[in-house]
């Protein structure tokens, strides 16, 4: 069942996705080689306590920690503990936090330091992809209008999306209809209106379509061991249009108008 938000209820989902890109924004400044993702994981579960807010991730059908950290080949959900960053790495950083009963989810794919040109070009198309696909999510489209979107992106550009993993509505529970399939037929799946809200996620690779599960129940990888990145915004069907309800603030933000 599609749950559709009044305003009173978009407001509060909108704030807490304002944490969520803070969050982001705040592990963002501690990102550097040398760092472990579990150290990263703390970070961000105490910026989250330190504005009222709680994971929604952590205990989710028994997730354990505060945010998914997904380096290279990883897509998704990834654990956060031992692993080291290292210079030329790409690093999804995904956030979901609950405030107020309301809840958002974000996802970043950092560059650290210098990286091939074929991850920058990863990055960048996985942008323009959610771009892309944001833009579609106006009142009378449907929802095979943004899937369709960021196909067209992606695959255009040489690359793959992972069929396997779709977005999802988001802001009264963490997983809500409609599912959101970042491939599909324009004008088909479930009709788009005010008071929606959906998390558009474009995750894609720089090789086959292809994953796999990590034997911790979670992590999922490439199959062919290509780059991945993940691009994701809580977005507002509006009358208006579609409204980002987690904004890029920090280095998030100067990063993305750098590939803009």
């Amino acid at each position: 069942m599609i749950i559709r938000k009044g305003p009173e209820e978009l407001e509060r989902i909108a704030r807490a996705g304002d944490l969520v890109a803070a969050t982001i924004a705040h592990v963002a400044e501690h990102i550097a080689p040398g760092i472990t993702t579990g150290a990263l994981d703390e970070i961000a579960g105490a910026f989250l306590a330190s504005r009222g807010g709680v994971s929604a991730s952590r205990g989710y059908k028994g997730y354990p920690a505060e945010i998914c950290i997904s380096p290279n080949d990883m897509v998704v959900h990834g654990i956060p503990g031992s692993y080291t960053v290292a210079a030329g790495d790409l690093l999804t950083i995904d956030v979901g936090a609950s405030l107020d009963g309301a809840i958002a989810d974000s996802a970043y794919t950092f560059a650290v330091g210098d990286v091939t040109p074929t991850a920058r070009r990863l990055l960048d198309v996985c942008q323009q992809a959610l771009a892309a696909g944001i833009a579609q999510a106006r009142p009378g489209n449907r929802v095979g209008d943004i899937s369709n979107a960021v196909q067209q992106v992606v695959e255009g550009a040489g690359f793959s999306v992972v069929r396997s993993l779709v977005g999802h509505g988001v802001g009264r529970y963490y997983h809500e209809d409609p599912h959101v399939p970042n491939f599909g037929q324009p004008g088909r799946g479930p009709k788009l209106s005010e008071g929606m809200t959906i998390a558009i996620e474009p995750m894609i690779t720089a090789g086959g379509p292809d994953v796999y599960l990590h034997d911790d129940g979670w992590s999922i990888s490439t199959q062919d061991g290509s780059l991945a990145a993940h691009f994701e915004h809580t977005v507002a069907v509006g009358a208006a249009g579609p409204r980002i309800l987690t904004p890029r603030v920090g280095r998030a933000r100067e990063i993305a108008s750098l590939l803009q």
